[in-house]
């Protein structure tokens, strides 16, 4: 995995030049520089970097697919899609969807009141607004006003008591009326982790006799001119294409039959969204099994044929896929602030006159280590360390024997790791299980990749430099939080080498690529660190430059955004520090200037990177 599995989940957005990971577009800049470049500007901690052109190139990624599918199947319906809200809410996202998707008049969905007013507020004028979830009146008199103030919006209604409360609305007031969805509640189940959304278990969704009498309600209140769309979803993250194909049927058949039951005006099936995005970076664990080409096409020829044999009018098709449009756009970047093994360096071995015979024999093999003995030394060394350790625990050899035993055999593994052409590399993969690095980076997990605390989704990592060496070092990842969960373990099925480096001399920065769907606003502030600084970064043909800044709240902020009184804080820390007895006035002052500097930064560490 020397490339890190660009060629499995990048999608063609990056490239190794130079040892230096670099954006493959227009001016090609690394990685690399532009977190030196943030850095320069004394920003610590990790960093959140945008980039609106992958949104731009997801979006033209679905449109080109499906017009694509349309043409070649002669389909006579139009393909349109909104944003899901939930995927990503924060504001340099929402704005950077806008902008990319203008040209195709691309929308957005809402899940709650709050959501529903972004999208009232962002979304330009003849792009569409779904509206999804359970609603209440004062939710669903929203979407009246939007519709009155000229949005194309439609409110997808959950169970009858929501057609109802619409029913009552539309006969209370003279605001416009928007067009009205149905969730079909389908037989069939999706794939994967979130499977769950489909099936007849599901949250959402009206069964068929719900929707036939939901048809009765609207045309006894003469609304159902009003029934535009049927909407579905079967799952985020579908790792199948079988399953989506066979709910296409379902739901196709469904449409039909509500086109022959007096619903004319009925012209649009919203597919929802769950389109996958590639998180593994091995090939034998790929995250799902079909292309957006094979996507698009199953969905417009499945529709197409439907259509065509209940003599129906092909529907215009949406789709609410997040995941796929803006998971790509943000990478995390942090530094790594040590290296655990690096504590056993050669330097600060002390031997005695007399030592232990097991010391003695430790030191032997680290002086005879080469290419042939290398394993043999190496299954020794480590059967040395645990009889070493438990003649410690009986009392039989003292601190120092205990040091100098843990520095040889860290040093013998480190010279086995470079000597890359053993006969038996295989077991020494196998071996490093055991022999890990740990890698201590300056993030909390619970904040930045919430996803794989929950529910231990992996995101692809790499190093951002270099890319010209071979990583040697099995690599588990820990975080700054106080918790024995904020840890990406070593997984010896999905391995994740990384390079030996002297954190003393130079930084080293890992990326976290695939993160822009769901993590920000799932991420938690245990043990209260915050969001990382965010810049936006746009790309032309002559370099690059840094937008929308954020920068991540500072210790007063993060205290007061979970209740507490900054002033009050501020002032109790002051006064305790001017009633010390133990410092003069002006080592107060000094000190209190200090704790001034101290409370305007981020709770991120920065003593060392």
């Amino acid at each position: 995995m020397q490339n890190f599995g660009l060629d499995i989940w990048a999608n063609k957005n990056f490239i190794i030049e130079n040892g230096e990971l670099k954006l493959n577009y227009k001016s090609m800049p690394s990685l690399l520089s532009i977190i030196e470049d943030i850095r320069a500007k004394d920003v610590k901690g990790p960093t959140l970097l945008r980039f609106p052109h992958l949104i731009k190139k997801q979006i033209n990624s679905l449109y080109a697919n499906f017009d694509k599918a349309i043409l070649e199947n002669g389909y006579k319906g139009s393909f349109n899609a909104v944003f899901p809200l939930k995927v990503n809410q924060l504001p340099n996202a929402v704005e950077a969807i806008i902008e990319q998707g203008k040209e195709f008049n691309y929308g957005l969905e809402a899940g709650s009141k709050a959501e529903l007013i972004i999208a009232m507020s962002k979304t330009p004028t003849g792009a569409k607004i779904t509206v999804n979830g359970f609603k209440d009146k004062e939710m669903l008199t929203l979407g009246f006003i939007a519709a009155q103030s000229g949005h194309d919006i439609t409110l997808t209604i959950e169970g009858l008591g929501e057609l109802e409360t619409i029913i009552d609305i539309a006969s209370e007031c003279n605001l416009k009326i928007p067009d009205i969805g149905i969730r079909v509640r389908l037989h069939s189940a999706g794939s994967g982790t979130w499977a769950k959304s489909g099936g007849m278990d599901a949250k959402f969704g009206l069964t068929s006799t719900e929707i036939i009498e939901a048809v009765k309600l609207l045309k006894q209140h003469n609304l159902l001119q009003h029934f535009k769309m049927i909407h579905f979803h079967i799952g985020s993250q579908m790792s199948d294409i079988a399953p989506i194909k066979k709910a296409l049927r379902e739901a196709g058949n469904i449409y039909a039959e509500l086109k022959n039951m007096e619903a004319t005006s009925l012209c649009s099936i919203n597919i929802g969204g769950g389109l996958a995005v590639e998180y593994n970076q091995h090939s034998h664990s790929k995250s799902y099994n079909y292309s957006i080409k094979e996507f698009s096409s199953s969905v417009v020829f499945l529709l197409g044929e439907i259509m065509d044999a209940k003599g129906v009018k092909h529907p215009d098709i949406f789709t609410e896929s997040g995941r796929f449009i803006i998971a790509s756009h943000a990478i995390l970047i942090t530094p790594v602030l040590e290296l655990f093994s690096q504590d056993y360096q050669e330097k600060l071995l002390n031997f005695k006159k007399v030592n232990p015979p097991l010391i003695e024999e430790l030191r032997e093999l680290n002086n005879l280590l080469n290419n042939k003995n290398c394993i043999e030394y190496l299954h020794d060394a480590l059967d040395h360390i645990e009889s070493l350790l438990t003649l410690f625990d009986l009392g039989y050899i003292d601190l120092q024997d205990r040091s100098n035993a843990e520095i040889l055999v860290h040093n013998i593994i480190k010279k086995t790791l470079y000597l890359t052409n053993v006969d038996n590399y295989i077991e020494l993969e196998q071996l490093q299980a055991n022999i890990q690095e740990r890698y201590l980076i300056n993030a909390s997990i619970f904040q930045s990749l919430p996803d794989y605390w929950g529910l231990k989704q992996r995101f692809p990592v790499m190093p951002l430099h270099h890319l010209d060496s071979t990583p040697l070092r099995a690599a588990s990842l820990w975080d700054i939080t106080c918790d024995s969960d904020g840890e990406i373990d070593f997984d010896a099925d999905k391995p994740l080498y990384l390079h030996d480096i002297n954190i003393d001399d130079e930084d080293y920065f890992l990326g976290f690529f695939n993160v822009g769907a769901y993590q920000e606003t799932l991420g938690m502030n245990h043990n209260l660190f915050t969001h990382p600084n965010e810049y936006t970064v746009e790309i032309d043909d002559n370099g690059y430059k840094l937008t929308n800044t954020i920068e991540s709240k500072n210790l007063l902020d993060i205290v007061e955004s979970i209740g507490y009184d900054k002033k009050l804080i501020y002032t109790n820390l002051e006064e305790k520090l001017q009633n010390s007895d133990f410092i003069t006035e002006k080592e107060k002052n000094d000190t209190l200037a200090k704790l001034e500097l101290y409370l305007q930064q981020n709770g991120y560490l920065r003593t060392t990177n």
